[in-house]
Parts: structure tokens; C-alpha cells; sequence
């Protein structure tokens, strides 16, 4: 039982682990941070679960190059005093646009620079530029 929990926990703890984890947009960078954070919650298991997790977490977050070129150079920029880093959220006074053909995906411009959204956290999960 005390196996289970501490799997669970370290699953769990992968997933909301910092921004590093939901920083990293690839499925490899995913899987180490996972690793990494579950082995020191969990030691060897919770290496191997963390792992796992963090590479469906990097996984989700790869953004196809198709989507990073549909996204306009020509809209104007919004000023903000946050900081503008992959995992932090944007401020609820930045529009989020979906970016052309993909829907699914939401960009703004912020502080000179285009950015990937997640819509649902607000959280940047690319910058690209």
C-alpha cells in the first residue's frame, strides 16, 4: 500500500512539478526533469515513474513547426511588468489569439516577443521570438 502512495505521489508531484517540467518542450528534456524530480521524492521507482510522466507531460507540450510559422509577425505588442519566461502565466489583461489554422493553440504578443499559451493556465509554453 505504502508502494502505491508513494507512486502516486511521485506521479502526481511530476506533473505539478515547476515550471522546469512544463518549461521543457520536448518529450526528452519531459522525461529527465520527471526523472529527476521523482528520484528525489522516491529514489529508484519514483525515477522510473517520474520519467515516464515527464515524457507524456514533454510530449503534450511539443509544438509542431506548422504552428510556430502560422503565427503572425505583424500584430501589435502588449506591454506587461511580468516576466515574459516559458511556465509563467500571462496576465488576464493579454488577448489570447488562436493561432490560424490551428485553433487549437493560442498566441499573444508580449513585450516584443511572440508566445505560445496554453489557453487554459495562461501559461507560455514557447517563445518564439
Amino acid at each position: 500500500m505504502n508502494k502505491r502512495f508513494a507512486v502516486s505521489l511521485v506521479a502526481v508531484a511530476s506533473l505539478l512539478a515547476s515550471g522546469s517540467a512544463f518549461a521543457q518542450s520536448t518529450t526528452a528534456a519531459g522525461a529527465a526533469n520527471g526523472a529527476r524530480t521523482g528520484g528525489e521524492i522516491a529514489g529508484p521507482v519514483g525515477e522510473i515513474v517520474g520519467g515516464t510522466v515527464g515524457a507524456a507531460v514533454g510530449a503534450g507540450l511539443e509544438i509542431p513547426n506548422a504552428v510556430i510559422t502560422a503565427i503572425p509577425r505583424d500584430e501589435p505588442s502588449v506591454v506587461v511588468r511580468e516576466r515574459v519566461v516559458v511556465g509563467e502565466p500571462l496576465p488576464d489583461t493579454v488577448v489570447l489569439r488562436p493561432v490560424p489554422r490551428y485553433t487549437e493553440y493560442r498566441y499573444a504578443v508580449v513585450n516584443d516577443r511572440r508566445v505560445i499559451v496554453e489557453p487554459r493556465t495562461r501559461r507560455i509554453v514557447k517563445i518564439i521570438d
